[in-house]
């Protein structure tokens, strides 16, 4: 009886607070809910989780979680089921929780299929603690705030220390073309299934800089690379011991894409096998993937005073080198002459910002056109392109570097600099691609 009374109370404060929240236009309350619901009942997650009908999906991995969620969230939508989804990032448990609160009423009672949670890597074990779920898809590990997380490594192992004790028909789904995780899933007992490219013309012609995990996880000896696709994501084998990568369980080349960059064939891939294996048929994956819009932020399109914004969300070496690739493309075919990058060392962006001499901002200061950088971190961003601009030895490129602290007056002189005939591309670290959004739309989304 009493345990029922908090499950109740911590459910009604936390919907007043969300109404509170909401009605103030203070954010979208996405986080503070839960953490209320939490204090009131701390077993608010396991008792939400277990009435998930069809079961629970948790998306984990350094890049890709929001975008490939939300793509496996529409499919199955697109079936007829009712998903819950914590679908503005709010990753963390009391995010989790306030999504789950969203589809339940005020006696507690959760009505909905399927559970589709986007997890911070580093608590999943806490979560797996709490909640047994159907199906953990696994997308990739790189360097990523190393103040937070460690070296992939670590965070690999302590996967694999979480998941080994779940039930054996648990569906594994993994990148096979991160040697990491292709290793993760050898050792796991649970049902394994891998996505991945073979696609040979899609290597790349030198080894990425930012390419870290190119050691075998078994041996330690050097992997060989028979290419490279993004990162040291690849067709790889280790010539010391028998480690390969692991056989796919799709073919790439059938697959459509239509989000822009190599990273979201893998999202498409991993929410696409996913779908398989939660038995929708690919005609209708398909139809759903040509017609798919991206998430907030993740290659976000949005029109202001008649002239079109991209937002690329890029907050490691691996991410933002993709970004400078789609950046680069649209130079080249005259869509885009000035670009705005917005670098933070924010809690959520990892207050370590060393990352920016990993990338190979060479590649944007090459082509030329205006570079305006903002954000509390502005001038390290500046520096890294004034060091890109040296290294071009024989380079003839000009390229108009902007300092401009006060992100409002960077949007607006990025603005002023863009035709209507271009798309002014926004390059922000997480928190920055919030405070773009609140600027441009009006309104804050966390």
């Amino acid at each position: 009886m009493l345990d029922n009374i908090q499950l109740v109370l911590s459910i009604g404060v936390a919907k007043i607070t969300t109404s509170i929240v909401r009605f103030l236009k203070l954010g979208a309350a996405s986080v503070l809910p839960g953490a209320i619901s939490r204090y009131f009942y701390p077993k608010i997650l396991s008792k939400l989780c277990e009435q998930v009908t069809e079961g629970i999906v948790i998306v984990i991995g350094t890049n890709g979680k929001t975008t490939t969620s939300l793509l496996l969230r529409t499919i199955l939508e697109n079936q007829g089921w009712k998903v819950t989804h914590n679908r503005t990032g709010a990753n963390l448990v009391n995010g989790l929780i306030t999504a789950l609160l969203e589809d339940t009423n005020i006696i507690g009672k959760l009505t909905t299929d399927f559970a589709i949670l986007e997890v911070d890597e580093n608590i999943i074990a806490l979560l797996l603690k709490e909640c047994k779920p159907k199906i953990i898809i696994g997308l990739n590990l790189f360097r990523d705030q190393l103040d937070r997380y460690g070296e992939v490594d670590s965070i690999s192992l302590a996967w694999q220390k979480a998941i080994s004790p779940l039930p054996h028909e648990t569906t594994i789904i993994l990148n096979a073309d991160d040697p990491t995780l292709s290793y993760l899933g050898q050792q796991l007992s649970q049902q394994t299934f891998y996505f991945g490219l073979s696609e040979s013309e899609q290597y790349l012609e030198e080894i990425p800089h930012a390419a870290d995990s190119i050691y075998c996880p078994s041996c330690g000896h050097i992997l060989k690379y028979e290419g490279f696709y993004l990162s040291h994501l690849g067709d790889f084998y280790c010539s010391r011991c028998s480690f390969k990568k692991s056989q796919l369980d799709l073919i790439s080349k059938d697959w459509p894409q239509i989000l822009v960059g190599i990273h979201n064939k893998y999202n498409t891939l991993a929410a696409g096998l996913a779908s398989r294996k939660l038995g929708v048929e690919m005609p209708k994956i398909f139809s759903t993937v040509k017609t798919f819009k991206p998430a907030f932020g993740r290659a976000e399109e949005l029109t202001v005073n008649d002239k079109k914004i991209c937002i690329l969300l890029s907050k490691n070496p691996v991410g933002m080198n993709e970004t400078i690739k789609i950046v680069n493309n649209s130079k080249k075919e005259g869509c885009s002459s000035t670009t705005l990058l917005i670098l933070n060392d924010r809690i959520p962006d990892g207050i370590d910002v060393s990352w920016i001499w990993d990338v190979d901002t060479e590649l944007l200061v090459k082509l030329g056109g205006n570079l305006i950088v903002s954000g509390d971190r502005s001038y390290d961003m500046a520096l890294r392109l004034k060091y890109s601009q040296q290294n071009l030895i024989s380079s003839n490129s000009i390229f108009n570097l902007i300092v401009e602290e006060n992100l409002n007056e960077a949007i607006k002189i990025a603005l002023n600099l863009t035709t209507k005939t271009e798309t002014l591309y926004i390059v922000p670290t997480y928190s920055a691609m919030l405070e773009v959004r609140e600027i441009i739309i009006g309104r804050k989304i966390l």
